[in-house]
C-alpha cells in the first residue's frame, strides 16, 4: 500500500481574519472541515498537523488529526513560504519516526468545501501517471489573464501576457468567450511526491497534473469577505443536508 501523508499546516498567526483556523464557520471552528474530509480519504494513511499554536493543536487532536511535533516559530512567521513548512516536516518523521511517505497531500485549512472525494482523486491522478511530480486543484479563473495590463513608469498601458504568446491580437478586446480557458489554484488540494520536495526543494516539480474543481467548490478563505461567503454558502449546505 502506497504510504500517503495527509498534512495540515496551521499558524496560529492570521491578520486578514484574526485567528481564523480555530474561529466558528457555521458553528464548526473552520479547521476541523479539513481534519473530517481528510479522515474519511481511503488513499490518506496518516494525518499530520503542523501547527506553533496549542490551541489549534488541541482542536485536530479532537478530531482525530495527528500533532507529533510543534512547528519552530522561526517557521511560523509571515514571510515563511510553505516549502521549508513542508520540508520540516518530512525531516521530523523521518529522524524521529523513520517514517517516510511515498506521497504528500497538503490540505490547506481555508479550504472548508474541499471533500474527500476531491482528495482522493487528486491522489489516484498521481498515482496513475508515474510521470507526475504533482497534482494541483484549480479552478476556472474569474479574471482572464489575457484582459489584464500591467501599468508602465510613464502609466502607459501593456498587455500583462505578451501577444506572441498565444498569438491573438488585441485579446484584451475579445470577448472572454473567444479566448482560451484560463485557470487559477485554488489552494485546496495539492498532491506531491516526496522526492520533489525533497531532492528537488520544490512542491510541484515540473510536471503538474490539473485537478479541477468547481468554483463553488474553491472558496478559499483569505479575507472577511470570503468568510461571509463561505458562512452563507456553508450554512445554506447544511440546511439543505438536514431536509
Amino acid at each position: 500500500m502506497t504510504e500517503v501523508l495527509g498534512l495540515i499546516m496551521a499558524r496560529g498567526g492570521s491578520k486578514s481574519v484574526p485567528r481564523k483556523n480555530i474561529k466558528l464557520l457555521a458553528g464548526e471552528p473552520l479547521i476541523t472541515y479539513t481534519v473530517k474530509e481528510a479522515k474519511k480519504s481511503k488513499h490518506i494513511t496518516r494525518l499530520v498537523l503542523s501547527t506553533d499554536d496549542e490551541e489549534i493543536a488541541r482542536v485536530c487532536k479532537r478530531y482525530g488529526a495527528e500533532v507529533p511535533f510543534m512547528r519552530p516559530d522561526e517557521l511560523a512567521q509571515d514571510h515563511v513560504t510553505d516549502l521549508p513548512v513542508l520540508q520540516h516536516a518530512l525531516k521530523w518523521l523521518a529522524e524521529n519516526q523513520n517514517y517516510r511517505p511515498e506521497l504528500i497531500v497538503h490540505l490547506r485549512p481555508t479550504a472548508p468545501f474541499r471533500t474527500a472525494e476531491h482528495i482522493d482523486r487528486g491522489v489516484q491522478m498521481l498515482l496513475d501517471d508515474p510521470k507526475a511530480d504533482a497534482v494541483r486543484s484549480v479552478c476556472p479563473a474569474s479574471q482572464h489573464p489575457l484582459k489584464m495590463w500591467a501599468v508602465q513608469p510613464d502609466g502607459a498601458l501593456s498587455a500583462y501576457v505578451p501577444e506572441h504568446v498565444f498569438g491573438i491580437v488585441e485579446a484584451y478586446n475579445m470577448p472572454r468567450q473567444k479566448l482560451p480557458k484560463a485557470f487559477v489554484q485554488n489552494g485546496s488540494v495539492d498532491v506531491v511526491r516526496t522526492g520533489v520536495v525533497l531532492e528537488q526543494n520544490s512542491m510541484t516539480g515540473r510536471n503538474i497534473k490539473a485537478l479541477l474543481m468547481e468554483e463553488l467548490e474553491s472558496i478559499n478563505i483569505d479575507s472577511p469577505l470570503d468568510w461571509q461567503l463561505a458562512e452563507l454558502l456553508m450554512q445554506m449546505r447544511n440546511d439543505a443536508l438536514k431536509k
